[in-house]
């Protein structure tokens, strides 16, 4: 799997989706110009210090993304497509794509793949969008689900947490 964002604006976003996809092994892929510099104070603070673990890929558009990716199928996150994310079937090599904080993905590009656009439903008339980082983490945690990999068997957290009085306030 991979993820794309075309021309994010709002550096934490991307920090964060960076962070997402550093602790699930799925690379990143950043399309076109960006809002700000990738060094920029908040993007690395957003991705703490697990930049090192982020397979960090830097595209001029999606025709370079399509070409770096020649066998993945793309799909592309709007608040416009029919389909919803939970219907469609992940495959282990799709590139889930997501546009700007502000405008979205190109209108020409949704049209032109009206069977790949996905949405992630939001029930109130007042607001327009999920936060990026909101919409891939629950677009990036449907398809893991239904891919079931890269999932450890067992939960990180030992028992040493759930002993008693680990939790108390040692204030």
């Amino acid at each position: 799997m991979h993820v794309a964002l075309v021309k994010p604006e709002i550096p934490p976003n991307t920090g964060n989706i960076a962070r997402l996809c550093a602790a699930n092994g799925i690379p990143l892929h950043l399309v076109g110009r960006l809002g700000f510099r990738i060094d920029d104070r908040s993007v690395r603070r957003a991705g703490l210090d697990y930049w090192p673990y982020v397979d960090l890929h830097q595209e001029r558009d999606l025709e370079e993304l399509r070409a770096r990716l020649p066998n993945s199928r793309f799909l592309y996150f709007s608040v416009h497509a029919e389909l919803l994310y939970t219907g469609v079937a992940y495959r282990p090599g799709d590139c889930l794509v997501f546009g700007s904080e502000s405008r979205g993905l190109d209108p020409d590009l949704l049209q032109r793949n009206r069977d790949q656009t996905v949405r992630i439903p939001i029930s109130s008339v007042h607001v327009r969008s999920l936060n990026l980082s909101s919409a891939a983490a629950i677009a990036i945690y449907e398809a893991l689900r239904q891919l079931r990999y890269n999932c450890p068997d067992t939960p990180r957290i030992t028992d040493a947490v759930f002993a008693p009085g680990s939790l108390d306030d040692k204030r």
